[in-house]
């Protein structure tokens, strides 16, 4: 029998056809890493990534490309906008929920940044809406109207300040029923109460769950993608020991520097 032979026009042919056929499923795996790679991203927030694990942690939250989505004071560096405001721009919606007027410095030099910096990347940022955030003296967006509610590191700041209680009324709000809240923050010791803990950054797992669930919230999943177990959680200056903060400046940089960035949690919870 005489065996066929393929030309090598037609090898070429069949791996492009391959190829293109694995695409669509790797983009639709990973509809992040596009984006993720882009050249308007600061050389700051990238750097970030293997600390922040962004498309793991958007995978694991479920947001679409068609989502109305809020992020809670998103501030000056946009980590996650310059991810999510370009890849929503078409279908879905971001809001950027920011300071208000009682914003004291630096926290109102932070806002002002965000404004300049929509203002200055129109073809990135110009569908961007802008809200007022402050516990929940203000609507973050119309009532019932947002598909995601997303805040990273905050509740721990909420909380110290007595405001936990007010934010969470806000997103419940804002989101429509069966929305999705998602929430990273950095996990505190189970072996201290909250109140030890709480003006060192960290957070129990458990009082955040308790907490956010008492406001209507009920908890949909955990995700481990933000997990750092070198974090010893026994820092003199709290989390803001470690990176990027550095308080301590250059005392003991290097074994800081090893841990990486802080323990965290990743909540993802439903409006009821």
């Amino acid at each position: 029998m005489r065996r066929r032979t393929i030309s090598a026009a037609g090898r070429r042919l069949a791996l492009a056809l391959a190829a293109m056929a694995v695409l669509p499923a790797a983009q639709a795996q990973d509809p992040f890493g596009k984006l993720l790679a882009a050249p308007h991203r600061s050389e700051r927030n990238v750097a970030r990534d293997p600390y922040r694990h962004p498309a793991g942690t958007l995978a694991f939250l479920g947001v679409r490309e068609d989502s109305v989505v809020v992020e809670i004071l998103p501030g000056s560096g946009g980590y996650y906008m310059e991810i999510l405001a370009p890849w929503l721009k078409e279908k879905g919606r971001y809001v950027a929920a920011n300071r208000d007027e009682r914003a004291v410095s630096p926290y109102k030099e932070d806002h002002q940044k965000l404004l300049e910096r929509l203002k200055a990347e129109p073809a990135l940022y110009g569908a961007v809406v802008v809200t007022k955030f402050n516990a929940d003296l203000h609507e973050i967006a119309p009532p019932g109207s947002a598909d995601f509610v997303l805040t990273f590191r905050n509740l721990h700041n909420w909380i110290e300040r007595g405001e936990a209680e007010g934010a969470l009324r806000a997103f419940h709000r804002a989101l429509k029923p069966g929305g999705v809240l998602g929430v990273v923050d950095h996990r505190g010791r189970m072996d201290l109460s909250q109140e030890a803990q709480r003006k060192s950054g960290y957070v129990r797992e458990d009082y955040a769950v308790a907490l956010i669930e008492r406001a209507g919230f009920r908890l949909a999943g955990r995700s481990e993608v933000n997990a750092n177990p070198r974090d010893t959680k026994d820092h003199p200056e709290g989390v803001w020991t470690l990176p990027p903060t550095y308080r301590l400046r250059d005392r003991d940089r290097a074994k800081y520097a090893a841990i990486g960035e802080s323990d965290r949690f990743t909540l993802k919870f439903v409006r009821q």
